[in-house]
């Protein structure tokens, strides 16, 4: 099979479109053709570029969230059969590998899975459409979850068009809180409010704490999700939480080390919790249901052939897509 191999680390240049050995599956395993698979900043490009501190071994292929169809099952695979359209949840193994990251994953035209990884698309569902929502909005749920987000809470996303963003925007809304959409352009914002949120500040022209103040009449906000870790940005996130309020975070594509005012922290009665791992089965088969419904929206910018993905980086790391970029094994 054809497939993306990365045999060191570096520039979208790393990533190899090569000649690989087809998987077979094993007991408990099924071989999925892969339709789709997104490019990921927090997984894919931080992997390629130096592993990203998740132990990766190499030679290794990248792909975190593909969906396709079942090609064919080992014995004793249950819960899916050949020919099922299906996309691939949670972690590989007893020990929870990361798929495209601790074990080889779905930049590729076929990825051997165990069948209890696999969820069944609703019909009429697309493959990209399934990637973006498989990746994004179980974790997204599940920080909701983990904030105690009720009806009526101010809820503060930043990066509110990214791919996280935009699905942490729908299910606040659903949920009943009041949304407040952070993102670095004028359309990025528009985008984001165009999901459900109910105001929006452009954080690279604006004062995001005093608009977040302004916004909600002083109080600030009880949640805010803040998945960049940009030092510049996250004091002011953080700094626009009322008391008692939560912060959640799950990424730190922005740069990782941020400054945290402890005093603040403690005298607010504010807390800083770590989303990963929150997302679940349950989760991802309550968001398809929701899209198929028309209730929930995928943002998809562009989807490209899979041997095109060195560029499909690239094009990631100027932060012009609006939406995944998602990877098509099958398209010429």
């Amino acid at each position: 099979m054809k497939a993306i191999v990365i045999r060191e680390f570096g520039g979208p240049d790393v990533l190899r479109w090569e000649d690989v050995e087809t998987p077979t599956p094993g007991p408990g395993e099924v071989l999925v053709r892969v339709h789709a698979v997104s490019v990921n900043r927090t997984l894919d490009l931080q992997v390629r570029q130096d592993g990203g501190n998740y132990g990766v071994t190499l030679p290794l292929v990248l792909g975190n969230d593909p969906s396709g169809v079942v090609a064919a099952a080992g014995p004793a695979a249950e819960g899916v059969k050949i020919g099922d359209r299906v996309a691939i949840f949670g972690g590989i193994g007893a020990s929870r590998r990361m798929l495209g990251v601790q074990c080889w994953g779905g930049y590729a035209e076929y990825v051997k899975i165990p069948a209890v990884n696999c969820v069944p698309l609703p019909e009429g569902l697309a493959f990209a459409d399934a990637t973006v929502i498989a990746r994004h909005f179980p974790l997204a749920f599940g920080e909701c979850r983990l904030a105690d987000l009720k009806t009526g809470d101010w809820a503060l996303v930043m990066g509110a068009a990214g791919g996280l963003g935009s699905c942490l925007v729908q299910v606040a809304k659903s949920l009943g809180a009041r949304t407040i959409a952070g993102a670095g352009t004028d359309r990025r914002v528009e985008l984001a409010m165009s999901l459900g949120a109910e105001f929006g500040v452009n954080y690279r022209r604006q004062d995001l704490q005093r608009e977040v103040t302004r916004i909600t009449a002083g109080r600030g906000a009880d949640v805010v999700f803040e998945n960049i870790a940009d030092p510049a940005l996250w004091p002011l996130a953080f700094n626009s939480l009322a008391p008692g309020g939560r912060l959640v975070t799950v990424g730190a594509h922005g740069g990782g080390l941020v400054t945290l005012d402890v005093r603040r922290l403690y005298q607010q009665r504010l807390r800083v919790i770590s989303g990963l791992g929150a997302d679940s089965r349950e989760d991802l088969e309550r968001s398809f249901q929701l899209a198929r419904a028309g209730s929930f929206r995928a943002l998809v910018d562009r989807v490209l052939p899979l041997r095109e993905a060195a560029a499909a980086h690239r094009l990631v790391e100027t932060n012009e897509p609006l939406g995944k970029v998602i990877l098509d094994p099958t398209a010429s």
